[in-house]
């Protein structure tokens, strides 16, 4: 067997980190794979967020917040938990969890699907609805 050069440990090296890091990632996919499937449906608790709910209940996280009657968040998911939640609109937690329970009922079959919520601008404007003939080519 020839002894390797510099060149050829280098790619040795840059093999196993490349096969190191695929190795990691795929064990964290699985897990997370492994982790929701024994998940599903869990009994809402004070200390989960609506988006953890949202994604154990297999329902779209703004049905939950349109049910608790918190505005669309742009700048990103709402990582409080409900106990929280529930102190802020000066509810209980059980009525809080009453009310998601209901929202999820709602939004998974036989109900037929929600749409989503309404457009609105920055302003809060809704969207301008389109008469028959806007929107449509000759």
């Amino acid at each position: 067997m020839a002894n390797f050069g510099w060149r050829q440990w280098l790619v040795v090296l840059a093999f196993v980190l490349v096969v190191s890091f695929t190795g990691l990632f795929a064990v964290r996919t699985v897990r997370r794979a492994i982790y929701w499937h024994y998940h599903q449906d869990e009994p809402i608790r004070p200390w989960m967020s609506l988006g953890y709910i949202a994604h154990s209940y297999n329902v779209p996280p703004w049905v939950l917040r349109q049910s608790l009657g918190l505005p669309p968040k742009p700048e990103g998911p709402d990582r409080r938990p409900i106990r929280e939640i529930a102190r802020a609109q000066n509810r209980s937690v059980n009525e809080v969890i009453a009310t998601l329970q209901e929202a999820i009922v709602h939004a998974r079959p036989p109900y037929p699907p929600p749409g989503p919520p309404p457009f609105r601008d920055s302003l809060g404007a809704p969207e301008p609805t389109r008469g028959p003939t806007q929107g449509q080519s000759p």
